[in-house]
């Protein structure tokens, strides 16, 4: 005999629970939150379309003048009042979250202040949102109202149709226990149909929501490029300062130091004194010798002269100098097209110096795989870089302090991004920590816009 043994988890009844959720929809808080939704918009309708009237019609008869643009651009801005609080009803009672745009950039002189309020695009979206919004909710709400009021008129029709006068009855043969129980199943059904009538139109209005009142992937790209630009500087004025003062402290002090035991052995020698002349002579010399290995770090960090014969060479010379054992495999495809442009070859050198000494000091990595190569794409080609080291793991990216400062990987993050690259971390606590990055290959003579994305001293 098979014995049959009970899942707990299992329904008692033969319905399915997509069965079950469909009968609970109509006494959901989700449903009644989604027809208040709509009740909302459909008060917030008419004004709304008198608003986008307005707009057009300012605009129009604007145009042959030019104070007049000012109160059409101040009415197409204040779209995007409107579109912020379609946002706000669309989240507190769709669950519905749609970040806001890109805010307006200050534009200065007259011309530019005015194109930019008359050409914003976010206000014409929101205005375009308003307009395409009011049948979807006419059409939603009435479907859902239509259906709500019939469905529960039909389920209580037993109970008040006596009070009818017999022209708005219904015909009397259904005035009997079959007949009501016919009607009254008949409401419960579309009851239980209502709300995927409703949810249509609400899913419509969704969609309308998060294309016209939400940022644009172009516009987020663009303020993504802005901002990790501007750190890019700010690290670059930062990288300039930090040079200026190990000049300052460091290799200027050794020099100053060098001139004055110089000066003292010169004074010995005119007095005829040769007693400490030798003395301060080698001790010169050291200090000389240190200043001289100061500029050249210094120069490195600025620089590293080993890119002067390619990224091949620069990358190999750094796995030789590296702390640990570094494996470096470079597709000879990447310069096979020529060389890459300067900043992006200090971009892929630098990222990749600084991995491998966040590797050596902080992850306690014994080893480090880097591999670089070119994929083409149809638009120039895409470096792939990928560092891996089997060290500890559970590396994070610290956002900016505030202080200006971008270093680790906050710092290669914002780098690699100046150029329109990608950054991508994966550090499970344990290792390995794998740092996969691409980047345009641009080509030297062609690196145009991506001249901003400088290189830094790692």
């Amino acid at each position: 005999m098979k014995t049959m043994t009970l899942d707990p988890r299992a329904p008692r009844s033969g319905r399915r629970p997509g069965q079950a959720h469909l009968l609970r929809a109509p006494s959901s808080s989700v449903t009644w939150r989604s027809y208040g939704y709509l009740w909302l918009m459909l008060l917030l309708g008419p004004f709304a379309l008198a608003y986008v009237l307005v707009t057009v019609a300012v605009t129009a008869g604007a145009a042959v003048t030019v104070v007049g643009l000012f109160l059409a651009g101040g009415l197409v801005v204040g779209g995007r009042w409107w579109g912020a609080l379609y946002r706000r009803l669309a989240g507190h009672l769709l669950d519905t979250h749609v970040a806001a745009p890109v805010p307006r950039r200050a534009r200065q002189g007259f011309w530019q202040r005015l194109g930019g309020a008359l050409g914003d695009p976010v206000g014409w979206r929101a205005l375009l949102f308003m307009l395409a919004a009011l049948p979807v909710t006419l059409a939603g709400f009435i479907v859902s109202t239509a259906c709500l009021v019939l469905g529960f008129g039909s389920v209580t029709y037993w109970s008040w149709f006596w009070s009818l006068p017999p022209e708005l009855a219904m015909d009397s043969s259904w005035h009997n226990p079959a007949g009501l129980a016919l009607v009254a199943l008949g409401g419960l059904v579309m009851l239980v149909l209502w709300p995927l009538a409703q949810s249509g139109f609400v899913a419509l209005l969704r969609l309308l929501t998060r294309v016209l009142l939400g940022p644009t992937a172009a516009s987020l790209r663009v303020a993504e490029l802005e901002r990790s630009r501007a750190g890019t500087v700010e690290d670059a004025d930062a990288r300039l300062r930090r040079i200026e003062r190990d000049l300052h402290d460091g290799t200027q002090a050794r020099l100053v130091a060098v001139g004055m035991q110089l000066g003292e052995a010169r004074e010995q020698l005119a007095s005829g004194g040769t007693d400490t002349v030798g003395e301060l002579l080698e001790v010169a010399h050291a200090s000389t010798k240190d200043a001289l290995a100061e500029l050249r770090e210094l120069a490195r960090g600025i620089h590293p002269p080993a890119l002067d014969s390619g990224l091949a060479v620069a990358l190999e010379t750094l796995a030789a100098r590296a702390p640990l054992p570094v494996t470096a495999d470079i597709d000879p495809a990447v310069e096979a097209g020529g060389r890459l442009a300067p900043a992006i070859e200090s971009i892929v050198y630098f990222s990749i110096a600084e991995l491998v000494t966040n590797a050596a000091k902080h992850a306690r990595a014994s080893r480090v795989h880097v591999r670089v190569e070119a994929v083409a794409d149809g638009r120039g080609g895409v470096l792939h870089l990928q560092v891996r080291d089997d060290g500890a793991g559970g590396a994070t990216v610290v956002p900016p302090d505030g202080s200006g400062l971008r270093s680790g990987l906050a710092g290669l993050a914002e780098r690699v991004g100046s150029v329109d690259g990608t950054f991508d971390l994966s550090s499970p606590v344990g290792g390995p920590t794998v740092v996969t990055m691409t980047l345009p290959a641009v080509r030297a003579g062609t690196a145009g816009a991506h001249r901003t994305g400088t290189g830094g001293r790692a």
